[in-house]
């Protein structure tokens, strides 16, 4: 057998420190992805002083923030969090794009795991549906995400 994780989810948060950054365009249902990915890092054993949760105007100035906190080495994963809705011009596709390259960008160059639910819908009620279902919402998978992928690099990290 090749050499390698196993293949359960390890979602014991204890220990780690996460970031959640958080657009507060479309803060309805900003708030709620952010409330749900709290409470997903909570249940598995985060402490309250180790999640940071810092708010910025739109998606578009999620990037520049992420990548400061990524620099400060102080956290183990880093969340983004937003919703961006179609209009009648392309700016939706030009946010989805350009903050995508960017948070993946950041994630290679310092190491370490940057979520990104910057979500992106069609309509409304795609934005509903995708933002507040708790357990299922796009905000509860960003954390367990995160939780998972930090654990995974921790292990690569002390296996050397």
């Amino acid at each position: 057998m090749a050499k390698g994780f196993n293949q359960t989810k390890e979602l014991d948060a204890s220990g780690l420190k996460f970031a959640i950054v958080v657009s507060r365009f479309n803060a309805e249902l900003t708030q709620q992805l952010a409330d749900d990915a709290f409470q997903c890092l909570e249940e598995n054993g985060a402490k309250v002083p180790n999640i940071g949760i810092f708010y910025v105007p739109g998606a578009y100035e999620i990037p520049v923030v992420i990548n400061e906190l990524a620099k400060s080495e102080e956290y183990d994963a880093l969340i983004a969090l937003g919703v961006v809705v179609e209009g009648e011009t392309p700016h939706a596709q030009m946010i989805g794009e350009s903050t995508g390259i960017a948070l993946l960008d950041i994630a290679r160059e310092h190491g370490v795991p940057v979520i990104n639910e910057i979500v992106g819908t069609r309509n409304w009620e795609q934005a509903v549906a995708r933002c507040t279902r708790s357990r299922t919402s796009r905000g509860w998978y960003a954390a367990e995400a995160a939780i998972e992928t930090a654990n995974v690099l921790r292990k690569i990290k002390g296996s050397k």
